[in-house]
C-alpha cells in the first residue's frame, strides 16, 4: 500500500496549490491513500467547511488537524457530520468529532489517528496513553497511521521511538519546516519529525514576514495574515508491505518558480 502524507496546509492559496500539484501526482505516484493536515487552511487558523470540500475535491481522502482545530467559530457544529475529518484524539471525553477512524483500503484495515503533543501548547490528555488505549480498542487493524502534531522535535521523537514495530507511520506536524529525518525505525515504522507544510515560501512558516518581524520586535498583538508568493508543497510517500510494515519513506517536495 502506497500512502501519500501531506504536511500542513496553509490557507486557501496552500489549498489550491494542493490542488495543483495533485492534479498530475495522483496519476504519476499511484497512492491508495492521500491523507493531509489542514488545521492552517482558512488564512492559518483552523478549517472550514469549504475549504475542506476543495481539498477532496483535489483528491485528498481524509484530513487531520492540531492546535488550530477550534479557531472557527462553527466548526463543533459541523465536524461530527464529516466523518474524513479527526482532530487530535488527546482531548477530552465529550469534545466535538473524533480522534481517530478506522477504514478500509484496498480490502485492507487503516486505523488513522491524529495526536496533539503538550509542550508548549494545550495541556491536553497524554498522547502516549491516549494512543495506548486506541491501539488496544483496535489490535486487529492492518496500517496505523499517527499524525503527531507537536511543537518540539524530542516529543516526535519519543512517539516514534516508543512505538516504534506497533504502528505503521509516524508523520510529524505543525512545526512547518520540513526535517531531514525521514526513515523507518525498527519493526517497520514509517518516521520523520516534520512532513513540512504546503503555502507560501517568501513568509514565515507562510504567514506574511513582516507581521511576524513586528510582533517580534515589539511584543505588540498583530494580526497575521496568510503571505502571497511562490509556494511550496511538502509532502511524504510512504509504501508498506502487506503485514502493514514499511518498506520504503520519501519527501515529496515541490518549489514553485518565482523570486523571493
Amino acid at each position: 500500500m502506497r500512502v501519500v502524507f501531506i504536511g500542513d496546509i496553509v490557507g486557501r492559496t496552500g489549498c489550491e496549490y494542493v490542488a495543483q500539484i495533485l492534479g498530475a501526482g495522483l496519476a504519476e505516484r499511484k497512492p491508495d491513500l492521500v491523507v493531509a493536515n489542514a488545521e492552517n487552511a482558512a488564512e492559518g487558523r483552523g478549517l472550514t467547511r469549504k475549504l475542506a470540500e476543495l481539498l477532496y475535491d483535489a483528491g485528498v481522502e481524509f484530513l487531520t488537524l492540531g492546535n488550530h482545530t477550534w479557531d472557527q467559530k462553527d466548526f463543533a457544529e459541523w465536524v461530527d457530520d464529516d466523518k474524513r475529518i479527526v482532530r487530535p484524539a488527546n482531548y477530552p471525553p465529550g469534545t466535538p468529532g473524533q480522534g481517530y477512524t478506522v477504514f478500509r483500503v484496498q480490502g485492507k484495515s487503516v486505523l488513522l489517528v491524529n495526536l496533539m503533543g503538550r509542550t508548549f501548547l494545550s495541556q491536553l490528555d497524554c498522547p502516549f496513553r491516549t494512543l495506548d488505549r486506541i491501539l488496544d480498542e483496535h489490535p486487529d487493524v492492518h496500517l496505523v497511521l499517527v499524525d503527531m502534531h507537536a511543537e518540539t522535535t524530542s516529543e516526535k521523537l519519543a512517539i516514534g521511538w516508543a512505538y516504534a514495530g506497533r504502528v505503521s507511520a509516524v508523520f510529524g506536524t505543525h512545526t512547518h519546516v520540513p526535517t531531514a529525518d525521514a526513515q523507518i525505525l525498527p519493526g517497520g515504522t514509517a518516521y520523520i519529525t516534520d512532513v513540512g507544510m504546503v503555502g507560501p515560501r517568501t513568509g514565515i512558516l507562510g504567514m506574511d514576514r513582516e507581521s511576524v518581524i513586528r510582533r517580534m520586535r515589539t511584543q505588540l498583538p498583530t494580526r497575521f495574515t496568510v503571505a502571497s508568493g511562490p509556494r511550496q508543497f511538502c509532502a511524504v510517500q510512504a509504501d508498506f508491505d502487506n503485514q502493514g510494515r514499511a518498506i520504503a519513506i520519501e519527501p515529496w517536495q515541490v518549489i514553485e518558480p518565482g523570486g523571493l
